[in-house]
């Protein structure tokens, strides 16, 4: 439907057929385009000369014309060929009832742009890009709350195999983030960024946001900056806890900053996978909230979420442009670590042997030894997870016994893969945790494909990955409730909210 025409612009209604359909109705238009664009039936019978399209958003241009009604000869209702009508819908997300803008730049040269926004029903998908998508558990958080994935990238190829094997590859570009462009980005509600935690781990070497990997952060910066009218209104960051102190929280500083330069204010938690799994795994979440004024908090109560570290680093930055929500902390769920442990037979190759298991118990240390022997001698079984540590210039045994494993890591993290310890009725096995069982540590079903990949590359997956429950809990508990409430406030949909 046509609902406004003038020299240059006119503005063409999208309907539940156009998207069915993947074409744009031209009917009436037919003064608006050079008479020689109009070509026979088929193209093999006549094509008219070509108009090029500027597809805005996509940094593309496309050549078309419009065919006539064989039988009639009269012009027909839509320009020839579907397929990049289709991208273009795909990409900004057109539902029916927006408003599309065409523009003729000049005789065969014209432009396709997003004009106005119908609104969407809040119980639509929210669209979302993720950025470090690793093995897409971030993604298998969000979709069990009503979010839908549009855009994925990663750089290893490892980790997309993986992805690609539970979720395909529709949405997902292999590659460096340094290689994207803003014009491959669709338009989404929020955008996840799990980005490299190299620099900014304790287990590391400190260099900061600005060195190696974790500056990777930066290039998710100028992206946003690219996109400028279609940024998504919502970001989720996830990071290691050494965000917040490296470099005495100038590194923090200076990403909070750049998100405010971006229009976004902020908000920062810290959660504990414990809370859901038995796993060891503090991590700091920042969302960021476009469009919203935000103010400096005048006084903020301590929490788990918000502990004094991070109270004290907000009450000290007045420079930077803060939104901080009220969040209570989930209650802790009844999680132990023998509730992911594989029930693997006796006489499984996994377990150690009697000379292997033996330099294990003689590399525990005499402490540790004595906690050992009770479990050993105890009336029934038990599991502790152990990792090997360097003290005093000697490799130890460390084990952890309070039902939790310690925080599962990559190699490149400094500890290595952990040693499962099963004790009880006299007797001890040990070996290294299986691939399913850091799944599991991660809130990832048994329904998650890891089948037929290569046990490393399946443990580095894991290590480098976040957990599912907790990204879950934030999507519940923050980013939906926040979503409805943009929502609801500014009466359409957030990923359109650009163009309004």
């Amino acid at each position: 439907m046509i609902t406004e025409a003038q020299d240059r612009i006119v503005r063409i209604e999208v309907t539940g057929g156009n998207l069915r359909n993947n074409n744009l109705s031209v009917a009436g238009l037919c003064a608006f385009f050079p008479r020689a664009c109009f070509g026979g039936a088929r193209r093999k019978g006549g094509a008219g000369k070509p108009i090029r399209i500027h597809l805005e958003g996509l940094a593309r241009t496309v050549e078309t014309d419009i065919g006539c009604d064989a039988k009639t000869g009269k012009p027909r209702r839509q320009f020839r060929g579907r397929s990049w009508v289709g991208d273009f819908f795909r990409h900004h997300g057109v539902h029916s009832g927006d408003v599309l803008e065409l523009e003729r730049r000049d005789e065969w040269t014209y432009a396709l742009r997003v004009a106005s926004r119908s609104g969407r029903a809040t119980d639509a998908p929210l669209r979302f890009a993720e950025f470090f998508a690793g093995i897409g558990l971030v993604r298998l958080a969000l979709e069990k709350h009503g979010f839908q994935a549009v855009f994925a990238n990663d750089i290893d190829i490892d980790k997309f195999e993986i992805y690609k094997k539970n979720f395909g590859e529709d949405h997902f570009k292999p590659g460096d983030i340094h290689g994207l462009s803003a014009a491959e980005i669709p338009d989404c509600d929020l955008a996840t960024a799990s980005f490299p935690c190299t620099d900014l781990s304790i287990a590391g070497q400190m260099n900061g946001i600005h060195a190696g990997e974790s500056s990777a952060f930066w290039e998710l910066v100028r992206l946003l900056r690219d996109m400028d009218g279609r940024r998504p209104p919502l970001i989720l960051l996830e990071n290691v806890p050494g965000f917040l102190m490296s470099h005495e929280g100038k590194d923090f500083e200076s990403a909070l900053l750049a998100l405010n330069e971006l229009g976004y204010a902020v908000d920062a938690i810290f959660l504990d996978a414990a809370r859901f799994v038995p796993q060891s795994r503090l991590r700091l979440f920042v969302v960021g909230k476009l469009g919203v004024p935000g103010e400096c908090p005048w006084s903020l109560g301590l929490s788990e979420l918000r502990p004094r570290a991070l109270a004290e680093f907000i009450g000290k930055h007045p420079n930077i442009r803060w939104d901080i929500r009220p969040v209570r902390c989930p209650p802790p769920q009844p999680v132990s670590l023998d509730t992911v442990v594989q029930d693997l037979p006796d006489d499984d190759p996994a377990w150690w042997n009697a000379d292997r298991t033996n330099y294990f118990m003689n590399q525990l240390s005499e402490r540790h030894a004595a906690t050992a022997a009770k479990r050993i001698a105890a009336r029934h079984v038990s599991y502790a997870t152990a990792f090997r540590r360097v003290r005093n210039g000697r490799s130890m045994a460390e084990l952890r016994t309070d039902g939790i494993a310690g925080c599962l890591r990559t190699p490149k993290g400094g500890s290595g893969r952990q040693i499962l310890f099963k004790a009880g009725m006299g007797q001890r096995q040990v070996r290294l945790l299986t691939a399913r069982e850091c799944a599991r540590l991660q809130g990832v079903p048994d329904e998650y494909k890891i089948d037929g990949i290569p046990l490393n590359q399946a443990l580095f997956g894991f290590g480098d990955a976040v957990c599912v429950p907790v990204v879950a809990w934030i999507a519940q508990h923050y980013l939906a409730p926040l979503a409805a409430e943009l929502i609801a406030d500014r009466g359409f949909s957030l990923a359109c909210r650009a163009n309004d």
